[in-house]
């Protein structure tokens, strides 16, 4: 345990749920280095902004973030601003010079320093700075400390990233794949249930590609295989799976494991052939409805959630149209749709970028209106079901509702069963009857 002048730190942690991941490590370090952790920035002393810089929106939402609480420290009591993650490992040593409000800055791979980084001071009027190849791999013996709700909490098997995808920064700010042991998995697995946590949801950048850089050559099955013997775990859900990776194996696995969820997250990106080898994405042996078809020939009936890119260099109306018509047919049931980014220092941001901003947003509210009629169309077949619902808590909306979700729901990304009659046991499972549905959401009422 190290001295330090300034007790308590709060965090604000931005992006996608490995980067969450990221910050309850630093947290738990924090707490074993005899800091008062603390939710409300406004009773901090110090502030650690973990960021985000995957698309410009991230990077603009970063800044704003920054700027926005670098102010407490003339209005507030904040003492230190600390700026970890994606966003300095990105620009690098030149944001000392430009945001003189930051009093230390940690990259991706250095947050194992954050201890150190609060209690420095400034060297010749320059906040300290670490950054270095990003190849750190936090497993079970790195201190972490929960922020989700007791009974969800989200497992990173694995770091980095080796796809070279034409369009994404990811490998260069987080390094090359980086999986943990089986072993390490299974102990953090058995920790969390033994504290609670009912849910655990398996993350990487891409979940498939898990075992491959280990010696004894490994896979996501064989993981999977371990962790179901962990007693006290109803639910594994997989997210960030890459369509190239779901084996025969994998989809076995979960028609035959109950407590593997009927759950796949399949980033696809697009789905015309040309688009897709310019994004630099793996030649695929199977049309993604051809995938769809071969998840959905299984006994349970599997959600899937997948991801599009819609103005990305090239991609013409007809190829527009041919990613509409494979929404329409695909009735996936969960879908994101981002407008394509160009990133400095990737391949594709050197392509002609021929469709405007404009012309992009109009296509995602397109592709997004026909989602819309699908995901109400599925919700509506819920009617008149009894499932089982992990009870979440009152809504944010009102206290008149409690807010769950169902095996094929996963958290933050996806809607919710709005709950309007019953007990509910925050953390349970419980059996709901559907009575309503909307596009993204459902209504039921608790059976007794």
């Amino acid at each position: 345990m190290i001295e330090h002048t300034y007790n308590k730190v709060s965090i604000v942690s931005l992006g996608c749920a490995k980067n969450m991941v990221d910050s309850e490590h630093m947290l738990g370090i924090l707490k074993s280095n005899g800091f008062d952790i603390v939710d409300d920035i406004y009773k901090a002393d110090v502030a650690i902004i973990n960021t985000c810089a995957f698309i410009r929106s991230a990077v603009e939402e970063s800044i704003d973030t920054i700027l926005e609480i670098a102010g407490l420290k003339k209005t507030g009591g904040l003492k230190k601003l600390i700026v970890a993650g994606c966003f300095v490992q990105r620009y690098g040593y030149k944001l000392r010079n430009e945001i003189p409000e930051v009093d230390g800055w940690v990259g991706t791979g250095e947050f194992l320093r954050i201890p150190d980084v609060i209690t420095a001071e400034r060297q010749e009027g320059l906040s300290p700075f670490h950054i270095g190849r990003p190849l750190l791999l936090a497993d079970h013996r790195v201190p972490r400390l929960q922020s989700t709700p007791f009974f969800t909490a989200y497992m990173k098997i694995a770091e980095g990233c080796s796809h070279r995808c034409a369009y994404c920064i990811i490998p260069g700010l987080r390094g090359p794949l980086r999986s943990r042991t089986i072993e390490s998995l299974v102990v953090e697995a058995e920790e969390m249930v033994a504290r609670g946590v009912r849910e655990i949801n398996l993350i990487a950048q891409d979940t498939t590609q898990y075992g491959r850089d280990l010696e004894k050559n490994v896979c996501l099955e064989d993981l999977l295989e371990r962790l179901v013997g962990v007693r006290g775990i109803r639910w594994i859900r997989l997210l960030y799976c890459h369509p190239e990776g779901i084996s025969e194996r994998l989809l076995d696995l979960i028609d035959s494991e109950e407590v593997i969820c009927p759950y796949l997250d399949l980033p696809q990106q697009h789905v015309n052939k040309g688009i897709l080898r310019t994004m630099g994405r793996v030649e695929e042996k199977e049309t993604a409805l051809e995938l769809i078809a071969r998840i959905r020939s299984k006994r349970r009936r599997i959600s899937i959630r997948t991801t599009l890119m819609v103005g990305f260099p090239g991609e013409t109306e007809k190829m527009f149209m041919e990613l509409c018509e494979f929404v329409k047919q695909a009735r996936i049931d969960h879908l994101g749709v981002f407008v394509y980014s160009p990133e400095k220092g990737t391949p594709a941001a050197r392509l002609k970028a021929d469709i405007d901003e404009k012309e992009a947003e109009e296509r995602r509210s397109e592709i997004l209106k026909i989602q819309s009629e699908i995901s109400f169309e599925l919700n509506r077949q819920m009617i008149g079901k009894t499932i089982p619902v992990m009870i979440e808590g009152p809504s944010k909306e009102t206290d008149l509702l409690l807010t769950g979700r169902t095996a094929a729901i996963a958290p933050d990304v996806d809607g919710q069963v709005l709950i309007n009659r019953g007990n509910g046991i925050i953390g349970e499972i419980m059996p709901v009857l559907i009575t309503e549905a909307y596009p993204y959401d459902i209504i039921g009422e608790i059976v007794e």
